[in-house]
């Protein structure tokens, strides 16, 4: 590989060619001596002719009953039983060989003289030899009678010869077949070789100017490839290119142009972006040192709002703590509203208890009053009484006197004692009334107070809410005062940067300015054409 690396495109293609020449040469003379080899009468050709002249000399062919025609002669001069019973099969076998190589032979399609001999001459006798040996000879031959055995074999005699004249034919015919047949062959073997050796030649030749062809085809190209190179290395882009065919060579030249295209664009973009840089570069620059100003200016302004926001945290602090101890005064105040309203609850059961048991009271002073109006009526009858019983009713009617005048002042007694409860039923009833507007009073007053409670637990948590988030504003702010400190830090190493940055586009503009492009008054090389 490295020896080929040595040499030149032409050199390599010459190798090629050479090889592929060699390889023509050597396989046409394998070719060669492989025809020689198989051709006929040649080596491989005498020696299947000999195998199978050596087989037909050994073993009798089955199209051909002379083996038959031996069996058949030997069956008729035997007494033996079981020989001839042996003989007559050896006989049925050959003829299932024969009927075999019939049906073989007639679908072989040979020429119809070679096929009437062999298939119609040959074969009749020969079916009438078997004919006569299984029907007249091998029953004559089992019975022990002479005579009809040698009728039996003059017959098959007959059919023996007609069938071997047949047969004598067709290998005259075959052996004249078989004699053209190699004369055909031996011509045809010589007029392809010769063919292809001519063939070879043409194709050498050919080959060699194809490859001429071929290597020129590349060479030049490439050596235009090359020039087209040399030529953009020493920095001019504008040479012209010309591609005329759709081959590899040709498709090397136009990735050439394109690759040549790409760069006077890239070369173009490189030399406008680092004019934009530069001009980039003095707006950041620019830039840079506003935001150092309003960064500055930034800075100043966080650290007074983070001053502010420590007095304001400071002020919610203390509304917070204020808000928590008026929110326990007024927790305390509910729990002294809460047990003025059950002591009125209380005072509200007892008149209301006080003025039950006065209706009760009332009640009794009813029955009282009832017994009483009932008694002066039982005196005022015992009177009656007493006053018709004369002088023995005297007594009853002063007792019944005296029982009437103890029922009237129990009456006027009981009815003074029920204007008396009326009287005190009815200030209960009022005291009753005020009693409950007074509960009713404190419950208002409890309700207020728990929702001044309430009001107070939300200001007490809004308040505890602010100084949360006002710590985390303290902390954003002071984390924003880092951050603007930071900034400040990378402002300045920006402007280091964006001076470098503008050195270093002054730097590629002078390196692209090496570059030759369209438009900038440069003339074109013309390179030369393939």
């Amino acid at each position: 590989m490295h020896v080929l690396r040595k040499l030149k495109l032409s050199a390599r293609l010459g190798v090629l060619i050479a090889i592929f020449a060699m390889g023509f040469v050597l396989s046409g003379a394998w070719a060669f001596k492989t025809l020689d080899t198989l051709k006929v009468n040649g080596p491989i050709y005498d020696r299947i002719v000999q195998g199978k002249d050596l087989i037909a000399d050994i073993l009798p062919p089955p199209e051909y009953i002379i083996e038959s025609y031996l069996l058949a002669l030997q069956l008729s001069r035997t007494p033996d039983a079981a020989r001839q019973q042996a003989l007559a099969g050896r006989i049925r076998s050959l003829q299932g060989q024969f009927d075999a190589r019939h049906a073989f032979w007639q679908k072989q399609g040979l020429d119809p003289e070679t096929g009437r001999l062999l298939l119609d001459d040959a074969y009749r006798p020969a079916q009438e030899f078997y004919r006569l040996a299984f029907d007249a000879l091998v029953p004559a031959a089992r019975a022990g009678d002479a005579g009809q055995v040698a009728a039996a074999l003059q017959r098959l005699d007959a059919a023996y010869e007609a069938h071997r004249a047949a047969i004598d034919k067709v290998v005259v015919l075959a052996s004249q077949r078989v004699a053209t047949d190699e004369g055909e062959a031996r011509t045809l073997i010589w007029r392809d070789s010769a063919l292809l050796l001519g063939i070879m030649v043409l194709a050498m030749v050919a080959a060699v100017v194809v490859a001429l062809l071929v290597a020129r085809s590349i060479t030049a190209p490439l050596r235009h490839a090359v020039e087209v190179a040399r030529v953009v290395a020493s920095g001019v882009l504008n040479s012209r290119i010309r591609v005329r065919y759709p081959d590899e060579p040709d498709q090397l030249l136009r990735a050439l142009q394109e690759m040549n295209g790409s760069l006077q664009r890239i070369v173009g973009e490189v030399r406008s972006g680092a004019d934009n840089i530069a001009t980039a570069t003095n707006e950041i620059a620019r830039g840079n040192d506003d935001l150092s100003v309003r960064t500055e200016r930034q800075a100043s302004a966080l650290q007074q709002t983070a001053a502010a926001m420590e007095q304001l945290t400071g002020t919610v602090r203390q509304n917070s703590d204020s808000a928590r101890q008026a929110n326990q005064l007024v927790q305390a105040a509910a729990q002294v509203a809460q047990r003025g309203g059950q002591a009125v609850g209380e005072v509200v059961q007892t008149m209301q208890s006080i003025n039950a048991s006065s209706r009760k009271v009332v009640d009794i002073i009813a029955v009282i009053d009832g017994i009483a109006f009932q008694t002066n009526i039982l005196a005022l009858n015992a009177a009656v009484e007493a006053a018709r019983a004369g002088e023995q009713g005297r007594g009853f009617a002063v007792v019944a006197s005296e029982v009437r005048s103890l029922a009237q002042r129990s009456a006027a007694a009981a009815k003074e004692i029920k204007g008396l409860i009326h009287d005190s039923v009815q200030q209960v009833e009022a005291g009753s009334l005020l009693v409950a507007r007074a509960g009713s009073t404190m419950d208002e007053v409890v309700q207020s107070v728990e929702r001044i409670t309430g009001i107070m637990a939300e200001i007490s948590a809004a308040s505890a809410e602010q100084i949360s988030g006002l710590e985390q504003i303290n902390t954003a702010i002071t984390e924003m005062d880092s951050t603007t400190q930071q900034n400040a830090a990378l402002v300045e190493e920006a402007a280091a940067a964006a001076s470098s940055l503008r050195a270093e586009a002054h730097k590629q503009a002078q390196i692209v300015g090496v570059f030759q492009l369209d438009g900038h008054g440069v003339s074109r090389l013309a390179l030369p054409s393939v």
